[in-house]
């Protein structure tokens, strides 16, 4: 089932480009029962592994503007390391349960929200485009505060900050994230892994099965109307997102 599950999702990120993190924490919760502090770390060691596979591929091309990542890294890297300290001291107190299911469905909801309203502005890009540094770097540390919390939302929320705040072109702002998201899901999952510990045979089946979805879906990726697969993806994680929320109201 794990080796399933990670095929499935790497190929659905490379033909899709939505983030490993928003996919694999909710369906381990959901699905294979995974505690909520276990899932949150194995799914950034997971995103870690898929995208090893898809940076080197954007820095041979260049696409991987390094000016622009030591930046976000100057402050995402302490967001991250800052959030999962914080994960870390409510994971461990049943009591908080309430607030960890509420916390990872809202980023799940938020994240997925953004790739739905991206479909319905196709041209994905914003209007006005400015050079802000300053206001990227503050803008990254709230954001790998959330990637260390949830695992998820570096692919939506950096793509974002870095479209409005930055002059690059799309294919350089998809790069830089991606090396961004790497960065933090290696650091956020070592944090979380040495805190919760490891399933080894769990996380092992899932980069196996990952690394050949990932060779899959980059080979199907020119085939596939992927607007319309991305569209039906968030909404399937909206849905998840919202179950996660009702999951801890009730």
């Amino acid at each position: 089932m794990e080796l399933i599950l990670g095929f499935a999702i790497a190929v659905i990120i490379a033909i899709t480009g939505v983030g490993a993190g928003s996919l694999i924490a909710p369906l381990l919760i959901l699905f294979l029962h995974v505690p909520v502090a276990e899932a949150v770390g194995t799914a950034l060691i997971y995103s870690a592994a898929v995208k090893f596979i898809v940076v080197p591929v954007q820095i041979w091309k260049r696409q991987v503007e390094w000016k622009t990542l030591g930046l976000i890294l100057a402050t995402g890297i302490p967001g991250v390391a800052i959030g999962s300290y914080i994960f870390q001291r409510v994971a461990h107190n049943e009591a908080n349960n309430f607030w960890l299911y509420m916390a990872l469905g809202l980023m799940i909801v938020i994240s997925s929200a953004w790739h739905i309203y991206r479909h319905f502005r196709p041209g994905g890009e914003i209007a006005r485009r400015t050079d802000s540094p300053a206001w990227l770097a503050a803008v990254m540390l709230p954001i790998g505060a959330e990637v260390g919390f949830s695992s998820s939302g570096a692919g939506a929320l950096g793509s974002l900050a870095l479209l409005g705040l930055t002059p690059l072109d799309a294919r350089r702002v998809v790069g830089t994230d991606l090396a961004f998201g790497l960065c933090l899901s290696i650091i956020g999952g070592s944090l979380h892994l040495h805190s919760a510990g490891l399933n080894s045979a769990l996380l092992i089946n899932l980069i196996v099965g990952g690394v050949l979805g990932g060779i899959v879906g980059a080979g199907l990726a020119s085939r596939i109307p992927v607007r319309a697969m991305r569209l039906a993806l968030s909404l399937w994680l909206l849905a998840m997102g919202v179950q996660l929320c009702w999951h801890a109201l009730a």
